[in-house]
């Protein structure tokens, strides 16, 4: 099949649109179940990227889950703790430990549950029944990976009522080496962004402090992975082989450092004991759960523990997580990455990444400021490598 008509475009009355081959050949793709959609397609032929890369980068079996043509979290598939199923709503999921696969998703979807919510999700190896689990109780919007097991497709053929977009995609497919595009009627065209990321990025360590432990390596990858497959600006905070922090398409480096900031915080703040021990109502919804989460630990909107409010929620009225607990909390972590997708031009970036336990950089350098960044790292005794490679995506 060398063309797939889809439903619309980016918006209802963007009709017709079609997904197609150029050239006349096969696509590598092939639906298996559902009516996949013009944002479906961009959020899977993306996000599959990412997965693909960075099972190569790291050889373990990778994740991601998208929305919107950009990452909310991409992960490997480590074993998670006891706190951390939980934490992710996978600790009642039997075999999870047996499963690299579905570790890896379990992380990427746990990480920002909000922004994943309705996500497409990505994998890099062959579904299998556990994590087509995981996937047929989260609200997602499709998946695509390399292959389905005969019983990870019969779990997910039942989701949405029989309609979940299922993809399979070529894992040998490369693309052409020139791309094209275009915008307003005018064409577009440049070569693929088929720079591979590895280890030999970080030699170029340009800080006092030297020392970068294959754990942190490994996280700065996992970071310069996702930002180059998330739209620009971007920074990613990550840790513990998962990207725990996005922030995308913002116009200013720090807003982009604070969003990411701000999402790393929430994921170590759902670890919390007090966060661990909300008593829920039965009833709530995971998604439910979700929101009063982020309401709890941010103190948006409405105040979750105010009375009238917390008995739509909870058997019984927690205590509130005050600011001096979470900045407590917060100032004991250490050993969190931190990659961005160019140059910092001016040291506020490392001050707010510090707040959020970055000890690790990754960075392209080659601002004019260079040597107030650096000196900020030194500062607070900041590992920073310069890449040397800036990895914009739009």
């Amino acid at each position: 099949m060398n063309e797939i008509f889809l439903k619309y475009g980016c918006n209802p009355n963007q009709k017709p649109s079609r997904i197609y081959m150029a050239d006349g050949s096969d696509l590598p793709v092939e639906v298996l179940n559902g009516r996949p959609g013009y944002i479906n397609f961009l959020d899977a032929l993306n996000s599959w990227q990412l997965v693909k890369e960075l099972k190569e980068a790291t050889g373990m079996p990778a994740a991601a889950s998208f929305k919107h043509v950009s990452p909310t979290s991409a992960a490997l598939g480590l074993k998670l703790s006891d706190t951390l199923k939980k934490v992710c709503f996978v600790d009642d999921i039997e075999g999870l430990d047996d499963s690299p696969l579905a570790c890896a998703y379990a992380r990427a979807r746990g990480t920002d549950r909000l922004s994943s919510y309705g996500d497409f999700a990505a994998l890099s190896d062959i579904c299998d029944l556990t994590t087509a689990r995981i996937l047929a109780r989260e609200v997602s919007d499709g998946v695509i990976a390399p292959g389905y097991t005969e019983e990870a497709l019969d779990v997910l053929r039942q989701k949405k009522k029989g309609s979940y977009n299922i993809i399979r995609i070529d894992p040998d497919y490369e693309c052409a080496p020139i791309e094209t595009k275009q915008v307003y009627g005018v064409s577009f065209e440049q070569r693929h962004n088929d720079f591979r990321i590895g280890n030999e990025l970080l030699n170029e360590i340009v800080t006092k402090e030297k020392e970068l432990p294959e754990s942190a390596k490994r996280d700065l990858i996992v970071a310069l992975i996702t930002l180059k497959y998330t739209q620009s600006n971007s920074v990613a905070y990550s840790y513990d082989g998962q990207a725990i922090g996005v922030g995308a398409g913002q116009q200013s480096r720090i807003h982009c450092t604070r969003l990411a900031g701000s999402k790393a915080d929430t994921w170590f703040l759902r670890q919390h004991e007090k966060v661990l021990d909300l008593p829920f109502r039965k009833e709530l919804s995971r998604a439910q759960r979700d929101n009063v989460i982020d309401a709890y630990i941010n103190e948006n909107e409405e105040d979750v523990t105010e009375e009238g409010r917390w008995q739509k929620y909870f058997t019984e009225r927690p205590e509130p997580l005050t600011r001096e607990e979470k900045k407590a909390y917060l100032s004991s972590l250490r050993g969190v990455s931190l990659a961005s997708d160019a140059f910092f031009p001016f040291g506020d970036n490392i001050e707010r990444a510090h707040r959020s336990g970055v000890q690790y950089v990754a960075q392209p350098g080659g601002s004019i400021r260079d040597d107030d960044v650096i000196s900020v790292c030194d500062e607070y005794g900041i590992v920073m490598c310069f890449t040397g490679m800036r990895l914009f995506h739009h």
